[in-house]
């Protein structure tokens, strides 16, 4: 069988995608967590090292769409515990402060599960690193992956 040569070009010396791609995707990068994480931060800090996925993105038209579930709660009544996706140490711009989702709390005792999702534009051909945090209210415990679930981090390249 013969290699198609497209564009009469080698394989190595093609750099872009061809016209109408558009919306396909490129590339997936998964990672999970089964242990629950617990801070009393009232700033975003990392929820879990292993709730943390790196893409390099194949063009700078691409984008990187976000998905994650987990379960959110926090031991004080009336309080809430937020979750949100940082890229490089940075919260995402654009996204509110209080983050991709958040739980309040009635009794201390209850639980949420929450699913999540963001489609970024990097404009980079770099590694890119998309991590979990969370923060509390002030005077509160809050925890992901709660009651024995397992967190998850999803990240997928879209063709631009």
């Amino acid at each position: 069988m013969a290699i198609i040569k497209p564009n009469n070009n080698t394989l190595s010396s093609i750099t872009a995608l061809p016209t109408g791609l558009g919306g396909k995707v490129l590339q997936v990068v998964s990672a999970s967590d089964g242990t629950q994480r617990a801070t009393t931060s009232t700033s975003y800090v990392t929820a879990s090292n292993t709730l943390s996925v790196s893409i390099t993105p194949s063009a700078t038209s691409s984008k990187i769409y976000i998905v994650g579930h987990t379960t959110i709660h926090n031991t004080t009544a009336n309080k809430s515990t937020y979750l949100t996706v940082f890229k490089g140490g940075s919260q995402i711009s654009g996204v509110v402060e209080s983050g991709f989702a958040n739980y309040y709390s009635t009794s201390g005792y209850d639980y949420q599960s929450n699913a999540f999702t963001f489609l970024d534009a990097p404009s980079s051909t770099s590694s890119l690193t998309y991590q979990v945090y969370i923060k509390n209210d002030s005077g509160s415990t809050g925890a992901i992956n709660s009651n024995t679930t397992t967190g998850t981090i999803t990240v997928m390249e879209i063709a631009g």
